[in-house]
């Protein structure tokens, strides 16, 4: 199963554009701060993804200010180039 589930803020966004299939897509960048245990340590975790939205939900996330913090559902895949990853974002909480 790829299903991400992440707290974040909303650090950057895109100008909304459409898919050649019409639908509206929004690119935009999160940043998840917090604390973990790992083997019985705690750990500062820190990171920054690149995601897109794809479809309705683009509204609820144009509706959020740089800077809002949320709940973030979708999926990982690798970009087109390969080179790397990126959130595909699909619920926002």
């Amino acid at each position: 199963m790829n299903r991400l589930l992440l707290s974040a803020r909303l650090v950057e966004r895109g100008a909304l554009r459409y898919t050649p299939a019409g639908l509206p897509a929004l690119d935009f960048k999160l940043e998840h701060r917090s604390e973990a245990s790992e083997d019985n340590q705690v750990r500062k975790v820190s990171l920054q993804i690149r995601a897109v939205a794809i479809g309705a939900i683009t509204q609820a996330l144009a509706a959020l200010a740089l800077g809002d913090s949320g709940t973030f559902g979708g999926f990982v895949a690798g970009t087109r180039n390969g080179r790397g990853l990126l959130f595909h974002v699909t619920s926002l909480g």
